[in-house]
């Protein structure tokens, strides 16, 4: 073990938007092939990594109900260990301590996020055994939104939401609320009303005005709490459902005028926040 690797490491695992989120069609394996363009925000979760000197996995996650098992995190530093086992890479135990911001079940893709950064954080402190695509393979296999985050630029994204093709949306500030409820993301799917047929768009066309979130109308229609939200919202600036839900965000042009929504709002969970284009996993890896 190098000094390097011997240190604590602190990295980030952002947020993110899904800008639009289209369903061009079913596929025969029981997945939608999906239209989106990820941008990162300047909200996040923090994990710090620990060398051990036994070569287990440890979890320190005090802010979520989630078992331990089932936790993203701990699956994706098991998953890993499991591929150097296999690869027969070398690898140390870790002590991963899980500092929870980003809110549960809210569409910002915070338990992917913590699961990409474990992936690419442990991949540094082992000395890179694995390339950024065979980590893009492993993050499919833990959730359709894990790879956005290994991949770590904004992206036009299709297929089943893993296929990236690079774009540089503007870096907005943005007024994100969490509504006060739980939504479940296979009864959005199973809902008759889902559009699910949207016209493929060609990744240089796509913009605010020519595209929406097909989830919306149904979340709107089966949640009045976050209907009400969104209608309060749209008298702000343009306003959108993120991924799945719960959240919702609003576009604003400067920072002032987003807290200045939020103070006059009663929101009981919202943050300001502005859009990245490159993630700050990636921008934090870089400086190390």
């Amino acid at each position: 073990m190098t000094d390097t690797q011997n240190r604590p490491l602190t990295l980030p695992a952002p947020a993110k938007l899904n800008l639009f989120l289209h369903i061009t069609g079913r596929r025969n394996d029981g997945y939608h092939n999906l239209e989106t363009v990820f941008q990162f925000i300047d909200l996040e979760d923090t994990l710090i990594f620990e060398p051990l000197a036994e070569p287990r996995i440890e979890l320190i996650d005090s802010d979520s109900d989630i078992a331990i098992a089932d936790n993203l995190v701990f699956r994706a530093a098991q998953r890993l260990v499991l591929e150097c086992q296999q690869q027969h890479q070398p690898y140390f135990g870790v002590r991963i301590t899980l500092d929870k911001r980003l809110p549960q079940g809210a569409g910002l893709g915070g338990g992917s996020s913590d699961a990409a950064t474990t992936l690419v954080g442990l991949n540094h402190m082992w000395g890179y055994p694995f390339t950024t695509s065979q980590l893009l393979l492993i993050a499919a296999e833990l959730g359709a939104d894990v790879p956005i985050f290994v991949h770590g630029h904004s992206a036009f994204a299709n297929g089943i939401g893993d296929q990236f093709i690079d774009v540089e949306p503007d870096q907005h500030y943005y007024l994100v609320v969490k509504p006060q409820v739980n939504i479940s993301t296979a009864a959005l799917f199973a809902d008759t009303r889902l559009k699910r047929d949207c016209k493929p768009l060609p990744p240089s066309q796509w913009h605010w005005q020519n595209t929406s979130n097909v989830f919306e109308p149904v979340v709107l229609k089966q949640y009045p709490a976050v209907a009400k939200l969104h209608a309060q919202l749209l008298n702000y600036g343009p306003t959108r459902l993120t991924g799945t839900g719960a959240c919702l965000f609003t576009r604003f042009a400067n920072q002032q005028q987003a807290i200045a929504a939020q103070a006059q709002l009663s929101l009981t969970e919202s943050y300001v926040v502005q859009g990245q284009n490159r993630s700050s996993l990636i921008r934090t890896l870089t400086q190390i």
